[in-house]
């Protein structure tokens, strides 16, 4: 076997347990979508039902589950989408990271409910560091912000500011642009106006304000309209 580090990256499914021996930062640099090849990711091109054992998984479990028996792309999908664990050192820089793009998402998103303005990133910072807050480096932001924000109310008088736009889009694009920005926020009421354009009420963070206007800026071509309506 080869004398480079290598972790284990595993997938279950239906009883069924597949194992790989991979490189630790390229397999991170894969799961984290940068462009690199699985051959510079894989020690071995073997795909195992038990790596430790040497026992390899048969065929028939590769096709039943993977519809494929090439093992570079049972490998990649292993990678993508398995569990892989992380060195120390991974663990703690991406956690590092994903503080830091938390911190900025509450310092944007939530404002003091007794100034009703905003929390400052280095006091979001401080008061992170005197409440229990596990940060996964994996999930995204907008999943884990919802148990941090409680946590720090304790001692940080904050709430997610919510601001409620009015959203106007020509006929032509109306669609495109009720599909996209109801995944966005929360539509509070919609029309459609006689010649088809659409007007639309949308609650979102009042951090998303830039983003939905340059997003329906964007599918729109300049011709779409943002109205801010409140902010509480």
């Amino acid at each position: 076997m080869s004398k480079r580090n290598y972790v284990i990256a595993r997938y279950e499914k239906d009883g069924y347990v597949f194992e790989i021996l991979v490189d630790p930062d390229a397999a991170l640099d894969m799961r984290l979508g940068k462009s690199i090849g699985i051959d510079k990711v894989l020690i071995t091109d073997t795909i195992y039902k038990d790596a430790r054992k040497g026992l390899r998984a048969s065929e028939e479990s590769l096709m039943r589950v993977f519809k494929t028996t090439d093992p570079r792309k049972v490998a990649e999908f292993i990678v993508k989408n398995g569990e892989l664990p992380l060195t120390a050192d991974q663990r703690k820089r991406l956690i590092e990271q994903k503080r830091k793009q938390i911190i900025d998402w509450i310092s944007r998103n939530c404002i003091d409910t007794r100034t009703r303005t905003p929390v400052p990133p280095q006091r979001v910072e401080t008061a992170m560091q005197q409440v229990d807050v596990a940060i996964d480096p994996f999930k995204p932001i907008e999943e884990q912000v919802n148990a941090i924000i409680k946590a720090l109310q304790k001692i940080l008088p904050l709430k997610v500011a919510v601001s409620v736009l009015e959203v106007r889009a020509p006929a032509e694009y109306a669609h495109k642009v009720r599909g996209t920005l109801s995944r966005m926020g929360r539509v509070v009421k919609e029309r459609f106006e006689g010649d088809g354009s659409l007007v639309m009420q949308l609650e979102v963070p009042a951090g998303l304000q830039d983003t939905i206007i340059a997003k329906v800026n964007e599918l729109t071509h300049g011709s779409g309209d943002v109205k801010l309506m409140s902010t509480s």
